[in-house]
């Protein structure tokens, strides 16, 4: 995209007033975005966006400026403008830039039609499931999208990445009530492997067929339960109300239940949690974070011991070590800051069907919904989007409705057996007013006691 003598003539302009280090983020965006509703396509988006920003560092202070003028005049204007915010009168030095291009993605061009094609055969058979199926919405997005990192210590990286997400979301109603089952995919890998691992149809099918289930199912029972978290549910947990934990700026803000437990038992000795950004195919998964910092799996917790945080620059600057390749930013109208990537629990030895049959009474949960965590105590409530009662070691019929309500770090303290399965789920992670694509996961799960929600008698 740019020479390096374009882009270190840029960084020592940045620094030409001062500060301890500048960085230059310049990216190129194509997207398409399709949504279907009431059997129709209703909008077919395909933009292109692209700018750069160039952020200034000094001690605590930090100066930012983005543009989307990509001509040479366009970047050094915006680097004297995030210079002169800080206006140190001392001009610094910008190393030499070190080339580093990241393994490119596998090229496929896919025409609009076959996208849209999926988009209709996922409708098509939602509503096949069944005559309680009310409205159905299918979602269909891409980006590909080409990153250059540059900064004053030398850096200097460019990285293409593609990522596809197909989501649908189906109402069932009969009488006066009314469901809904949702299911999504997300992907790093190409659109043709992405839709032979899970086709249209049957992403559609399941978010249907959940939907209608739980129109016939009774209100589930409160009160406290042993509950089985299944690999199918996600990591919806571990992301919320462990992940965010975990981001070092939290801790050092005072914001985490964490912070200063660095070496502390935080977890049952059961239980490991990793970040990994280099894991293929996955929605989350970079070469290179958004500071060009090479992606590595992160352990943050091994045997139940708190390892480690998730750094970007700043913050590990502020605990004197390297970042962990955590730098992450919406777009380049955004400053960089702590992230998760894929964030999962190891998957132990256990089999998944043994751990139901550990439980007499308990509660199962086969899939998560949306929920809030306070990350300061980890407290959480999750809504649960498909649940089952469990008798006597056997799952029992599907209840609607339900809730947890609990503490993350007591239920990763709490877990008794851990799953040799692992299940991802997908979605866009939302921080400090901006989204990136992150997925979870984790293994079946045997918590003894949780608060389960509903209306229902047991």
């Amino acid at each position: 995209m740019f020479g390096k003598d374009v882009l270190e003539e840029v960084l020592g302009v940045a620094l030409a007033r001062g500060g301890s280090f500048a960085d230059l983020f310049i990216e190129e965006r194509q997207s398409t975005l399709i949504a279907l509703e009431d059997s129709r396509v209703e909008r077919v988006q395909i933009g292109r966006d692209c700018g750069a920003g160039v952020r200034v560092l000094s001690g605590e202070s930090t100066a930012y400026a983005y543009t989307n003028d990509l001509s040479r005049e366009g970047l050094l204007q915006a680097a004297a403008t995030a210079a002169r915010a800080l206006n140190l009168g001392r001009e610094a030095v910008v190393r030499t830039l070190r080339p580093e291009t990241a393994p490119q993605p596998v090229e496929e061009e896919v025409a609009l039609e076959e996208k849209v094609a999926a988009v209709t055969a996922a409708d098509k058979a939602a509503r096949a499931v069944g005559g309680a199926v009310r409205q159905v919405l299918v979602g269909y997005g891409d980006v590909a999208q080409r990153v250059t990192v540059a900064n004053s210590e030398g850096v200097f990286v460019e990285e293409e990445r593609h990522r596809l997400r197909f989501t649908v979301n189906v109402v069932a109603a009969e009488g006066d009530v009314i469901q809904t089952g949702f299911e999504a995919v997300g992907s790093t890998a190409p659109f043709a492997a992405t839709f032979k691992e899970r086709p249209p149809e049957e992403v559609a099918e399941i978010a249907a067929q959940r939907a209608v289930a739980l129109v016939h199912a009774p209100p589930a029972p409160a009160g406290r339960m042993t509950v089985v978290l299944a690999g199918e549910a996600g990591g919806t947990m571990v992301h919320e109300a462990c992940g965010h934990g975990l981001e070092a700026d939290l801790v050092q803000k005072g914001l985490s239940v964490y912070g200063g437990k660095k070496g502390a038992l935080v977890a049952a000795e059961t239980v490991t949690v990793i970040d990994d950004a280099t894991l293929p195919g996955k929605y989350g998964s970079y070469r290179f974070d958004d500071e060009g910092v090479k992606a590595r799996p992160v352990v943050l917790i091994e045997d139940g011991y708190l390892k480690d945080y998730l750094y970007d620059r700043r913050s590990s600057g502020r605990d004197g070590r390297e970042s962990n390749g955590h730098g992450r930013r919406e777009s380049y109208q955004h400053k960089p800051i702590p992230r998760m990537a894929n964030t999962y629990i190891k998957p132990g030895k256990t089999p998944p069907e043994e751990i139901i049959r550990e439980v007499k009474k308990g509660f199962l949960v086969k899939k998560m919904g949306g929920g809030q965590v306070n990350t300061t105590n980890g407290d959480f409530v999750f809504e649960v989007a498909e649940g089952y009662l469990i008798e006597d070691g056997d799952v029992g019929p599907l209840v609607r409705g339900a809730t947890l309500t609990g503490n993350g770090p007591e239920v990763l303290r709490e877990v008794t057996l851990v799953g040799r399965d692992l299940g991802f789920t997908v979605g866009t992670c939302g921080k400090d007013g901006q989204g990136v694509p992150v997925s979870d996961a984790q293994p079946t799960l045997l918590v003894p006691e949780l608060i389960v929600g509903g209306t229902g008698r047991r």
